[in-house]
């Protein structure tokens, strides 16, 4: 499994203070940038389909990549729009909701995921997960194909979870449990 990269700052996504993303070491963008641009690349999910066309035929009964790909190009523009068209009314807490189906209570720093829910074709498979750091306020973590029931039964999937919680515990470790507690943590570092 590959090793989660180190944080190394916070991109303003909607450039009010309610959606982060993550900028990892070594990579030109931050995270959402980084999903999207894979999600747009032909070569790249022809790959990622092939590689996972057992999984793809279980779940989903799709066996024809091309097929995978026009779908995802399609559920990537409905969801790049969702996110990066948020005007300042919006209200992100009904585009994000618990990374655990079962979850009955909120906690602090909760594991969020968001989906473009299109109706076209079935259940989409594209995810985008953050943290809720209260809300209205999200900090994006990653994003993943998720091609099976959990997120633990494929590396790529279990990898984004890991990455969701190194966060979570970056952010626990500078004392950052909210929107106030970040913005001083970001402020710091000026």
């Amino acid at each position: 499994m590959a090793i989660t990269k180190n944080i190394k700052s916070f991109d303003d996504i909607t450039e009010d203070g309610r959606l982060w993303a993550v900028r990892y070491e070594g990579d030109e963008d931050n995270v959402l940038g980084v999903v999207f641009a894979q999600w747009d690349d032909v070569q790249w999910l022809r790959s990622f389909f092939k590689a996972n066309m057992a999984d793809l035929q279980n779940y989903f009964q799709i066996s024809d990549v091309d097929v995978a790909i026009d779908i995802t190009a399609e559920d990537s523009d409905v969801l790049q729009r969702k996110i990066l068209d948020i005007s300042p009314d919006a209200n992100l807490d009904e585009l994000f909701r618990p990374l655990n189906n079962m979850q009955q209570a909120e906690m602090m720093l909760d594991k969020e995921k968001a989906n473009p829910k299109t109706l076209t074709h079935h259940r989409s498979w594209l995810r985008i997960y953050a943290l809720k750091l209260e809300d209205g306020c999200y900090i994006i973590t990653g994003g993943a194909i998720k091609l099976t029931r959990t997120m633990q039964e494929r590396e790529h999937t279990l990898e984004e979870l890991l990455r969701q919680e190194k966060v979570r515990n970056f952010l626990l470790a500078n004392h950052i449990i909210d929107t106030d507690s970040f913005v001083d943590y970001l402020a710091e570092l000026e």
